[in-house]
């Protein structure tokens, strides 16, 4: 299957349009970046970047992040993209959109994992500084942060589609043991809740992590969610550094944030996203190169 396909329609005029109307002391040279699953991103000059949305069904993902990230963005060291300003919808785009800043740094997704590994010592000290219980109004989200049971039906299908390309049992001996797991019991826990690698930069020298990106889908739950990337994004040996790092971190008023049935859900969330990734990214090589790491954690 290929990456979906965009139904809200948007160029580089349209979004100058939209900056010249609503920031005008912003307006500059737009170049598109990134074609995601659900957003595009633009570089407006040097200073800023324009994420709007590029399918009507993720389209409220950026108000989420308009919620929720200028409280995140005091609490953590890594930058991440909190707007600056904020587009409203209007007779030009009926959607909101936001203008963030740019930070320099190279794709996490354009790298080996090896290169990653300089980035599990701040990522774990990132997601611990992240996940604090949630107050407030809690952006909802079906697929993220919720009981691992509740993705059983469509990661069989998935695993069931993919056994047709590849040796699926690693992947469905990890997902057994995930749904036998305790299920989360505390308070729900802010999330990113899509912290694969293609959503964190490494610094232009890969030496550690530049920024965190695509918070389009911020929620509360699950903490294991999070704590898929420990498999998405690194190899066995800084995936046990950035597991002994978290757990050091963990508040001791929390400490189910570390235990080992977190760790066993986060296996199976991995299974979660790593599957989805796979089924959905025959047309996308870069998320694909995702995909084919994250599923052979699971050999």
């Amino acid at each position: 299957m290929h990456t979906p396909e965009a139904d809200i329609a948007s160029d580089a005029e349209l979004v100058a349009r939209l900056v010249d109307t609503q920031h005008p002391d912003l307006a500059g040279p737009l170049t598109l970046v990134s074609d995601g699953w659900d957003n595009l991103i633009y570089r407006l000059g040097s200073e800023y970047a324009v994420r709007i949305p590029r399918r009507e069904v993720a389209a409220h993902l950026i108000e989420h992040e308009q919620q929720v990230l200028p409280a995140f963005a005091a609490r953590v060291d890594v930058p991440i993209p909190a707007p600056v300003r904020v587009g409203a919808p209007s007779e030009l785009f009926p959607f909101a959109w936001s203008i963030v800043r740019w930070v320099d740094g190279i794709d996490g997704a354009d790298v080996t994992a090896e290169e990653r590994a300089s980035i599990a010592l701040p990522l774990a000290a990132f997601v611990a500084a992240l996940h604090e219980p949630a107050t407030g109004d809690i952006p909802a989200n079906p697929v993220r942060g919720v009981p691992l049971a509740t993705r059983d039906a469509a990661v069989q299908e998935r695993l069931r589609h993919l056994s047709e390309r590849r040796e699926v049992a690693g992947l469905a001996e990890a997902w057994r043991d995930a749904l036998d797991a305790p299920t989360w019991d505390g308070p729900p826990i802010w999330l990113h809740g899509d912290l694969h690698p293609g959503n964190l930069l490494l610094t232009p020298d890969r030496s550690g992590l530049a920024a965190v990106v695509d918070f389009g889908d911020v929620t509360a739950g699950d903490p294991a969610t999070d704590l898929a990337t420990a498999w998405l994004t690194f190899d066995p040996d800084a995936r046990a550094l950035f597991r002994d790092e978290l757990t050091r971190r963990s508040p001791a008023a929390l400490p189910a944030l570390a235990d080992d049935a977190t760790w066993r859900r986060a296996r199976g969330w991995a299974v979660v996203m790593g599957s989805a990734l796979a089924a959905n990214s025959d047309n996308n090589p870069r998320m694909a190169s995702i995909a084919t790491h994250a599923l052979a954690q699971f050999p």
